[in-house]
């Protein structure tokens, strides 16, 4: 590798590493030849779907990104789906909180995205995909536990439960809170919904999940309850970075999906 960069160096005559010190730093030049090359990287895996494409029509591959919640609440069912439409269609599910999708998406190493809105439109294409509203979730000998709705304000003596900051709702919910004026006091932060679940079983604290959740927790242990006030929606969509070339497989992942909203 070292000989490699050291040709590089020699055809281009410039210094592309700094060797002045035990840290190995890239120079200016350095720098943009590193930038440079992953646009190269990125045009060559694109050539090769475009190919792919070609050769091998009606077949494809595709690695879509999502968060672990929205996976679990929507994809099994997607999927099985899919499937049985495309059966030569490649899929391959990565789980990353919602933040980190989108990175991944930006830089070319996912096809697809599947995120919570909003996000830049400059940096990528949307399809929208899910609308819902978020609930709180307290255990069944909580106070709140069989009021008809409650308002966020309400909440700002309580503990929280929130996933954590690779996640859109983490900063999300804060920032909800905030406005109500409180800041809410977080005492567990978790990537995995199902644990953020069981502590509440265990009355450790309260969450807010969306809808759809109600119907995957113990209704015997926890109680959902609407937030009114204000109503807090949880919009889901899937995003595309911009000007990248769109595979056969995408483009039927992204016109099922359309279908079903």
């Amino acid at each position: 590798l070292s000989k490699m960069v050291k040709n590089l160096e020699e055809e281009l005559e410039v210094e592309l590493i700094d060797r002045s010190s035990r840290q190995i730093d890239l120079t200016d030049a350095g720098e943009v030849v590193y930038m440079q090359g992953q646009k190269i990287v990125e045009s060559i895996d694109e050539l090769s779907s475009f190919l792919y494409d070609i050769m091998h029509l009606k077949k494809g591959k595709m690695k879509i990104g999502i968060p672990p919640l929205i996976g679990m609440l929507f994809f099994p069912k997607i999927i099985k789906e899919f499937r049985k439409l495309y059966p030569s269609i490649t899929i391959r599910l990565i789980e990353y909180g919602a933040n980190r999708v989108q990175k991944e998406v930006e830089k070319g190493n996912l096809d697809l995205g599947v995120v919570v809105m909003p996000v830049d439109e400059e940096k990528f294409d949307v399809i929208p995909f899910v609308s819902e509203h978020m609930m709180l979730y307290v255990h069944y000998s909580h106070p709140l536990a069989n009021r008809k709705s409650i308002s966020l304000h309400e909440l700002q003596h309580e503990t929280f439960i929130l996933f954590n900051e690779d996640f859109t709702l983490h900063d999300r919910l804060i920032a909800e809170c905030e406005k109500t004026g409180f800041e809410p006091n977080v005492a567990y932060e978790s990537s995995q919904w199902d644990f953020i679940s069981e502590m509440i079983a265990e009355n450790l604290g309260v969450s807010i999940f969306p809808q759809s959740i109600a119907n995957k927790v113990d209704s015997t242990t926890i109680r959902a309850i609407p937030i009114v006030d204000p109503s807090i929606s949880w919009d889901l969509g899937v995003i595309l970075k911009k000007d990248k070339y769109v595979s056969y497989a995408s483009k039927q992942m992204i016109k099922y999906i359309s279908s079903k909203n």
